[in-house]
């Protein structure tokens, strides 16, 4: 196996446990750093056109860092990505609720306790690292004993793949997602809105105010949200168009043409600057297409400096509040119904 995987200390988590970062790299230079806390994605060396490697992922220097990260750079969310609509649900006559932390609705699980601010155990294995956190029934007001795993696997071909297995001992929301914010240009590049987007997707999950979907499934056609042909991610982001003033930009769901559990690519984003090209695929029915409207002001790792749309995310999924719309695909995992998820982001 021509892959390597190597290990060293990345800082200290918020009770003072090590933490670790773990180095795969293939013949090609293509490296991806990942970390037990959290699951991260804390770096992604790709090569442009012209063979010069640039981290093309945001996020920062250290464990201690990432115990903020407010805007979830490369983070791994769960048990619940996106939002749960006033923060509660039932399922077989139980309710059940969550913490509110997002107007009146829970995003991301919750800031402080979601898997993203977790040490998870890690295992390195020739070509990939898995990383597998276990969850108590009652955590952060979901039900059943769960245990995840995701396998971060690079090959030879410039793909990182990323492989989720679930399990719940009670029916419960599983529905992870990574949170990688992408700069083709490299994550000290500034702003992305000159990236050309294409989403296999003619339609997406429209919102009202807090970004709850309306339950409607309507089509781009017609409307700043088709990215059917590729298009710049700025050319129509400031348009007067409800869904994007909802927003502040690009934060919506787009629902996957075809979508039958089966690997298919799901979106081509390329750089007229750099030269450099990623496809996505996946075995989900939906991808948060995310343009980083809302990224404050800060610091990243490097010396980098990340404000509004200096990265963008495409953040496979089943759909928001898929929980409270029985006509979306379903979330509700456990007692026998197992989690499992493929995603491939390919670099070119």
């Amino acid at each position: 196996m021509s892959i390597s995987v190597t290990k060293r200390n990345f800082g200290k988590d918020g009770q003072g446990r090590e933490v670790t970062l773990y180095t795969m790299e293939n013949q090609n230079g293509m490296k991806a750093e990942v970390t037990d806390l959290g699951a991260i994605l804390v770096n992604l060396y790709v090569p442009d056109r012209d063979g010069r490697l640039e981290d093309v992922v945001l996020g920062f220097d250290s464990a201690e860092d990432y115990l903020g990260n407010a805007s979830f750079f490369g983070a791994t969310i769960g048990p619940s990505a996106n939002r749960i609509g006033g923060a509660g649900f039932e399922i077989d006559g139980m309710s059940y609720q969550v913490d509110v932390n997002d107007g009146p609705n829970n995003l991301h699980s919750h800031m402080e306790e979601g898997y993203h601010k977790q040490l998870w155990e890690a295992q390195a294995g020739e070509d990939s690292v898995t990383f597998t956190i276990r969850d108590a029934d009652g955590n952060m007001g979901f039900p059943g004993n769960k245990v995840l795993q995701l396998t971060y696997i690079l090959d030879e071909e410039n793909g990182l793949t990323l492989h989720y297995h679930g399990v719940s001992d009670r029916k419960t929301i599983l529905n992870p997602t990574n949170h990688t914010y992408f700069n083709l240009d490299g994550h000290k590049a500034g702003n992305i809105e000159g990236h050309q987007l294409q989403l296999f997707a003619s339609h997406y999950t429209p919102v009202v105010e807090g970004a709850i979907p309306t339950g409607e499934i309507a089509a781009v056609a017609g409307t700043v949200m088709d990215f059917t042909r590729p298009k710049a991610v700025g050319e129509e982001i400031q348009e007067d168009f409800e869904q994007l003033l909802l927003t502040q930009g690009y934060d919506h769901n787009w629902v996957v043409d075809g979508w039958d559990g089966g690997l298919r690519q799901i979106a081509v984003l390329t750089s007229p600057e750099s030269g450099r090209r990623m496809t996505a695929s996946s075995t989900l029915p939906g991808v948060q297409f995310y343009a980083g409207n809302c990224i404050t002001p800060q610091s990243g790792k490097d010396g980098a400096f990340y404000q509004k749309r200096s990265g963008l995310c495409l953040e496979t999924q089943y759909y928001p509040d898929s929980i409270h719309r029985p006509e979306f695909p379903s979330c509700v995992f456990g007692e026998g119904r197992e989690y499992d998820s493929t995603t491939v982001y390919r670099f070119g």
